[in-house]
């Protein structure tokens, strides 16, 4: 049992599960509108901002992750998160808190969330890469079962201020602590394996200059782009439509809901990759996700917005395992830290256009429906450009 490997994924997968608070900003953004009076694209702002600029920073600190180590890229990321946070206590307005959660916090998540992925596939071999980031991408989608409840009683029993404390200084100490248990193999590290190992394993490394002037780059990335924002839009409004559709006052529930399916969507996604393949996996997963977000319109009761929710988290969640796998498969692990950086951007626009898009449709119409049909559309944009991937052969499942 590679047992040095899963000390470093379970350590990789808790600090995950912390980085996730940034998935509960649909109840801090409803209390920024309901407390505080923020419009809805007020309050949607500072969260995408601080998706641009964890995607943004995921380039340079997967960069120092391939030079320095995951460790002292994760204790960076952790002082970050942690103060951002704390600083967004003292935040009154949207222009401080995109500087102070925007920047400084989505900094933070970007140094953090770049040690661990790419550090944990290192220590596994090709034919387990898939479920490997699966489960280290599942402490993200996990986050919110715990998050979310915290989140909604810190904010009715102490206000926002103080939740923005309290979960700096959890962010903060976490962080810091798991952050120890991170290293890279040493040089010439093979993987044992009971089975033979797949021709994938000895794939060519490319430097990110190689991998940008490839058309795989370019097709990886706007898929990206396309599937995530749907699940974005959502993420980053879920509470909110919660109670303009069913007039549902407990929309943290959904938030919860939506993170346990996603969690088990990042496993269940990077299993299926490991069998069926990363492209063939990620045109099944759009698809899923396009009928879902089409039909999102007409979930006007809590069954149904419990049901869409699950299926949206789903299908959002799996696309994050197979993403880093897809970019080891195509480019190779020594560049793996900056290599994923740059595909991640993809994330980083998504984050621009899903939030800020739910925002403004809402403020404009009262409702979503116009949301979720540019989301459909993109979705299944997005699975026409996966097709268009040539996968060589011996990347054949």
């Amino acid at each position: 049992m590679n047992k040095q490997g899963w000390i470093i994924a379970i350590a990789a997968l808790a600090i995950n599960l912390i980085l996730g608070i940034l998935y509960s900003w649909s109840l801090i953004q409803k209390a920024l509108v309901d407390q505080w009076g923020w419009t809805n694209t007020e309050a949607s702002v500072p969260y995408t901002i601080c998706l641009a600029t964890f995607s943004m920073v995921m380039i340079f600190a997967g960069k120092a992750q391939d030079i320095y180590g995951p460790r002292p890229v994760s204790l960076l990321g952790g002082l970050l998160l942690g103060s951002g946070l704390l600083l967004s206590a003292l935040a009154t307005n949207p222009v401080i808190m995109m500087i102070t959660f925007g920047i400084i916090g989505g900094t933070g998540i970007g140094f953090g969330f770049a040690a661990g992925t790419p550090c944990a596939l290192k220590w596994f071999e090709s034919r387990r890469k898939g479920i490997i980031a699966g489960i280290v991408v599942s402490g993200v989608g996990l986050s919110p079962i715990y998050i979310a409840p915290l989140t909604d009683i810190l904010l009715g029993l102490y206000g926002i201020q103080n939740t923005f404390f309290y979960l700096g200084v959890f962010s903060l100490t976490g962080i810091t602590l798991l952050s120890l248990f991170l290293k890279n193999p040493p040089a010439g590290y093979m993987p044992a394996s009971s089975a033979p190992s797949r021709s994938d394993d000895t794939v060519t490394d490319q430097s990110w200059q190689q991998m940008l002037r490839s058309k795989t780059f370019f097709l990886l990335w706007t898929t990206f782009l396309m599937s995530a924002a749907a699940g974005l839009m959502l993420i980053g409004h879920l509470a909110n439509i919660a109670s303009v559709q069913a007039e549902w006052q407990a929309g943290f529930v959904l938030v919860v809901i939506l993170a346990v399916f996603n969690a088990f969507g990042r496993i269940a996604g990077g299993y299926l990759s490991d069998t069926t393949g990363r492209t063939n996996a990620l045109f099944i997963v759009l698809l899923i996700q396009a009928v879902n977000i089409f039909m999102f319109s007409w979930y006007q009761n809590i069954p149904a917005l419990i049901a869409g929710s699950a299926l949206a988290g789903l299908a959002y969640g799996a696309i994050f395992a197979l993403f880093p796998a897809a970019t080891a498969d195509f480019f190779g692990l020594n560049n793996l830290g900056v290599n994923y950086g740059l595909v991640f951007t993809g994330f980083g626009a998504a984050g621009i256009i899903g939030p800020v898009m739910g925002g403004l449709v809402v403020d404009m119409t009262g409702n979503y429906m116009n949301s979720y049909i540019i989301s459909g559309i993109m979705l299944i944009a997005g699975a026409i450009l996966v097709k268009q991937i040539k996968v060589p052969a011996n990347l054949s499942p």
